[in-house]
């Protein structure tokens, strides 16, 4: 049995549970490798938007699992809600045993107010007319994701090194490089006006740790990235924060296998899931 790490908090987001792109065997992994006071689920958690009930892996669920034995086990689940499954948002306050269903929260550790939300609240795409642009385009990516799926089994087949194409997109196009440091800007002067030491935010898919001030203070700022491609996670342990890299597994066929070979009896967690999120749409 692996040695689980304890630590006082872990902050996961963008898992895009119900998506092709997600790294369900991943997250499940590393979820056995923690054992936090506190977990949350910093928004982008299922990916509502592009919910279908045809696609809904057992590893997938395998993640709810994971969360639910770890709450089972006394750590304090937060789910903080983003704007792919922002459905949920009506019912921020909620908490049934150890999960808090909320839109923000604030954690003091150590004596150091910790600020944390998802924040699509800065990004106009996911608002009005454009949101609908926004979720067409979430289909792109779908399909980007699993174009780069199958380039990198080709790539690896022939020992070459694997390859991200949105990251390629992303750091070459200028509008999106600043548009992601706006939103950092962003959110770190609206937590120094709110006297906060930390801002912790998901959305963007890029993990950062850095400190950014102006002429009112300073703040930490820190995004715990995604499950997509990075496969990050934000920790918080002994006074410090850390940025968690997760590597993933070289080969995760036999991996697949543990999950599909499961007793093909009815699965009463996959139906209730389901029946949660169109009863939230």
């Amino acid at each position: 049995m692996t040695h689980k790490r304890d630590i006082q908090v872990s902050i996961i987001s963008d898992l895009h549970l119900g998506t092709f792109g997600c790294h369900a065997n991943d997250i499940v992994r590393y979820l056995k490798e923690i054992n936090p006071k506190i977990l949350v689920l910093n928004g982008d958690i299922i990916d509502i938007w592009q919910f279908r009930k045809k696609y809904f892996p057992p590893s997938h669920m395998q993640v709810i699992r994971e969360i639910l034995k770890m709450m089972e086990a006394g750590t304090l689940v937060y789910y903080i809600t983003g704007n792919h499954d922002e459905a949920l948002r009506k019912y921020s306050g909620t908490r049934v045993g150890n999960l808090l269903l909320d839109d923000k929260l604030v954690l003091e550790l150590d004596g150091k107010k910790t600020w944390i939300f998802h924040g699509d609240v800065f990004d106009s795409t996911t608002k009005g007319s454009a949101k609908i642009v926004a979720k067409l385009g979430g289909h792109g990516y779908d399909f980007l994701i699993w174009l780069n799926h199958w380039t990198n089994q080709i790539l690896s087949f022939f020992g070459r090194e694997k390859m991200s194409f949105s990251k390629k997109i992303k750091n070459s196009v200028k509008k999106a490089v600043s548009w992601i440091a706006d939103f950092e800007q962003t959110a770190a002067e609206l937590a120094i006006d709110k006297g906060f030491d930390f801002v912790v935010c998901g959305h963007i898919h890029q993990p950062q740790m850095r400190k950014i001030s102006n002429n009112k203070g300073e703040v930490t700022y820190l995004n715990s990235g995604d499950w997509i491609e990075n496969l990050t996670a934000l920790e918080y342990n002994k006074g410090e924060w850390n940025i968690h890299h997760h590597k993933p597994l070289k080969n995760q066929t036999n991996y697949n296998k543990e999950f599909e070979q499961t007793p093909k009896v009815p699965d009463v967690l996959t139906q209730q899931v389901a029946f949660w999120i169109q009863s939230a749409l």
